[in-house]
């Protein structure tokens, strides 16, 4: 070995303990904070003098829906709570089936924390009965009070996607095919304020990787946020 390659190895191996120290004080006890979707209004407040901006977000709005335990899962369910929302539908032909597989790994990420839910929302309710969606639970191994699958009125369900969520769930009624329910395939990241604070494409298992990290950074977030 000549000596530019030895000098070359000695360089790395003296600079990677730095590295290491660097990229944990930068990384290992800091997490940073995720954006909030959709500002509404700036609200100013004089506080000791001094002029406070506070940002006004956008709300989940309320809603109540029948769910495959048989109870009714609402905006209640998930007070003091995070959760993931997705639109789906039991017959879908194409993304759902890697959709609900993504989620099931969510899930197996949560699943000792109370704190965090997940809402799957039929965009084909007439179909998804409660008895539909509990089989369709019980394949994908959903738990109880963890994973809630959610049926009710088409038009409520449609409207709290495009206007809660502000994602795409629409049926297209000149067709008759299976394929005529249109929904995203984004997971939405929802904080215990009811603020959207992510998206993610839910087929894709590098954004649900980045889904599954960025839960622990907002309940890290919140966690000192009430302190």
């Amino acid at each position: 070995m000549n000596m530019s390659k030895r000098t070359g190895i000695l360089l790395v191996l003296l600079a990677l303990p730095v590295f290491v120290y660097f990229f944990l004080k930068l990384f290992g006890n800091n997490y940073y904070k995720l954006p909030t979707f959709f500002p509404l209004d700036v609200i100013e407040n004089e506080t000791d003098g001094k002029l406070i901006q506070d940002t006004v977000f956008h709300v989940i709005p309320f809603f109540a829906f029948p769910s495959s335990n048989g109870d009714i899962v609402s905006s209640k369910t998930t007070e003091g709570k995070i959760y993931v929302a997705d639109f789906f539908f039991t017959n879908c032909p194409g993304i759902c089936k890697q959709m609900s597989s993504q989620l099931k790994r969510v899930q197996e990420s949560v699943i000792d924390n109370p704190e965090v839910l997940i809402l799957s929302h039929s965009v084909d309710p007439e179909n998804d009965s409660i008895s539909v969606l509990k089989a369709y639970a019980e394949k994908h191994k959903a738990i109880n009070g963890k994973w809630y699958f959610l049926t009710g009125e088409k038009s409520k369900i449609y409207d709290l996607a495009q206007k809660g969520y502000f994602i795409s769930a629409l049926e297209d009624s000149a067709s008759k095919e299976a394929d005529r329910f249109i929904h995203s395939d984004k997971f939405v990241l929802v904080d215990k304020q009811k603020h959207i604070r992510g998206y993610y494409n839910g087929t894709d298992p590098k954004e649900v990787d980045r889904l599954i990290l960025e839960i622990d950074v907002l309940l890290h977030e919140q966690e000192n946020d009430g302190k």
